[in-house]
């Protein structure tokens, strides 16, 4: 497939080991140093079974966009696969929803990362040092990507390895530490209240995964690559989240009312020098995620675009890096504005309902798109036919269902303001 002027990047130059590093950077962010302590209040001991469950209810959702994601070289993610499944508008609306549950991560993150320095610098999270570590961070990344996918590609890789390396020697060490009876089933009955807010908790430990097509195409091999890295990913990523919850529950007994709970269970078992290098991998690892929210947000945007909505400057690349610097920039200046705008919970919640559209999105366009490009070489073939996109079907609206009101009411308003944008199209 040749490039053209308008396509960003060039020779297609990330690789299929690179675009594994940029999925699990995705997936792996700031909750496995919150989702421990979080799961365990909501379910106690059963918290170490939901984990595994999540696992295997988000794999439905990762494989729909892995056999989508075999059928298409081009960019744009679950935007492309809603308009070649259902047409222009639902496709828009869709991509609309990406790019905002992009902008709002990417903000919350920024705020994450001020206050995951607190335990160094206890004034981050408030007053200029706040602004300087959120402007900073968002600057900084801003940067590596204008200069290119490559040297994003190669951060998101070396970020990968920096937020696993404290999770791993976490899990290798407090396996020798691990209280059976901590982490034993309590057999005391849950609630359908708990057990709705954990659903959605885990889900959002594992979200990520469907920003990796975005990107497609500078990508050596998107067809090929893409399906396998969103596989490897999903196993890689339950291992570490099954591994951990296992010692934390089995570490540390007061882990439901703990706020750092990897860095108090290690202090426990190995000593302040792990609590400290498992501080520092909260921020590397919050920092890794943010990597590749500013490297996938511009790619929707891109699309968009390119597509005719919004002005055409907006889809422009840059003559000497090809990248879309213009989008970028713009994604970073909003990121930005919300970041100081509001704190990292309110910033989160934004995200979470609009996710959940994007991956019915994804889900029921496979039902479409694999009666059409089904018998492509080197398609995907997911086995029991359409159970699989409809499973996951299934499983997005019972998670919406959990949601709450105030969050159904901001996505609605979100997609009738996508609406309006619609009908402007150039």
């Amino acid at each position: 497939m040749e490039q053209s002027d308008t396509s960003p990047g060039t020779l297609r130059a990330v690789s299929r080991w690179q675009i594994v590093g940029l999925s699990i950077n995705d997936v792996i962010g700031s909750g496995i140093y919150l989702l421990p302590a979080a799961a365990a209040a909501l379910l106690g001991p059963a918290s170490l079974w939901a984990v595994l469950l999540a696992g295997f209810a988000v794999s439905l959702l990762v494989l729909c966009y892995a056999q989508a994601a075999s059928y298409f070289d081009g960019p744009g993610g679950g935007y492309l696969y809603a308009r070649e499944a259902f047409g222009p508008f639902v496709g828009f609306e869709v991509g609309w929803m990406l790019l905002l549950t992009r902008i709002a991560t990417a903000a919350a993150l920024a705020n994450g990362l001020a206050e995951a320095v607190t335990h160094f610098w206890p004034a981050a999270d408030t007053g200029w040092a706040r602004v300087s570590i959120v402007a900073g961070s968002l600057g900084l990344l801003v940067a590596i990507n204008i200069i290119g996918v490559r040297a994003a590609a190669n951060a998101g890789v070396l970020l990968a390895i920096g937020k696993l390396v404290p999770l791993v020697l976490f899990v290798a060490i407090g396996a020798f530490h691990v209280d059976a009876s901590l982490a034993a089933p309590a057999g005391a009955p849950l609630s359908v209240r708990s057990l709705g807010e954990a659903a959605l908790l885990l889900l959002f430990a594992y979200a990520g995964f469907e920003n990796l097509p975005a990107a497609a195409g500078e990508y050596r091999n998107p067809r090929r690559d893409v399906p396998f890295a969103l596989l490897t990913m999903i196993a890689t990523v339950t291992l570490v989240y099954v591994s951990v919850q296992w010692v934390a529950l089995g570490t540390l007994p007061a882990l439901a009312g703990s706020s750092t709970p990897l860095a108090e269970a290690a202090s426990r078992f190995s000593g302040e020098g792990l609590a400290l290098l498992m501080t520092v991998g909260a921020s590397i690892s919050i920092l890794g995620t943010s990597s590749n929210t500013v490297l996938m947000a511009p790619r929707y945007l891109l699309a968009l675009a390119q597509d005719g909505y919004g002005p055409r400057w907006l889809g422009a690349i840059h003559p000497r890096f090809r990248t879309p610097v213009t989008a970028i920039v713009l994604i970073g200046v909003i990121s930005l504005a919300l970041a100081l705008s509001g704190s990292f919970v309110q910033l989160a919640l934004l995200s979470v309902v609009s996710r959940l559209c994007t991956y019915l999105g994804t889900a029921g366009s496979v039902l479409v798109l694999r009666h059409r490009h089904g018998d492509r070489d080197g398609a995907l073939r997911l086995p029991g036919g359409p159970l699989i996109p409809l499973a996951a079907i299934a499983l997005s609206i019972g998670l919406l269902a959990s949601a709450q009101v105030a969050n159904l009411i901001a996505a609605a308003i979100a997609l009738v303001i996508g609406a309006v944008i619609y009908r402007l199209r150039r």
